[in-house]
């Protein structure tokens, strides 16, 4: 839950405006434009859809600069070099945020007596299957939601074993 409500902190107040397709993410992770518009809407969800091999060569950029802000005017991108900077800049509030996740969880390791309570897989799924289910409201593609969140927990418990670890290691002298 806590991963999912820093990220929803991040979508909701990042300076960079978090958009897909002309979906403006805001506040309270609604979006912009209706979702007929869309040809990759399908591209959202899980499973992936089978989608056949483009085989076009298209005039680059092919379609329209999509990246809005909250009042639907689009803010980006005329070039590449645009949309990998404004990558960049999310990025690093993503690198924030992880940071502040990190601290959480190496405090709930105080609240661990045995180092087979730091891992609970149940609590891990829970959280994986909550971002996900909630995925589409911010319009991420549920796949991603899916691999972040994987990523996340698998190493946040081996982290939060080594803080376990660590402390049984200072306070006996080993």
């Amino acid at each position: 839950m806590l991963a999912w409500k820093l990220t929803t902190a991040l979508l909701a107040t990042s300076v960079i405006p978090l958009t897909t397709l002309g979906h403006s993410i805001g506040k309270h992770g609604g979006h912009s434009g209706g979702q007929g518009d869309d040809f990759a809407q399908a591209c959202y969800l899980q499973p992936l859809p089978s989608v056949p091999a483009s085989q076009d060569n298209r005039t680059i950029p092919w379609g329209s600069p999509s990246v809005t802000d909250k009042n639907g005017k689009v803010t980006c991108c005329s070039s590449l070099d645009e949309v990998r900077q404004g990558i960049d800049d999310v990025d690093n509030q993503l690198l924030d945020l992880l940071s502040q996740r990190a601290a959480y969880v190496r405090e709930a390791t105080r609240f661990k007596a045995t180092r087979d309570t730091v891992d609970v897989p149940t609590r891990d799924q829970q959280v994986i299957d909550e971002a996900v289910g909630n995925a589409t409201q911010f319009h991420l593609p549920q796949v991603i939601a899916q691999g972040v969140f994987s990523a996340i927990i698998n190493s946040s418990v081996g982290f939060e074993l080594c803080v376990f670890d660590s402390f049984d290691s200072q306070e006996h002298g080993k």
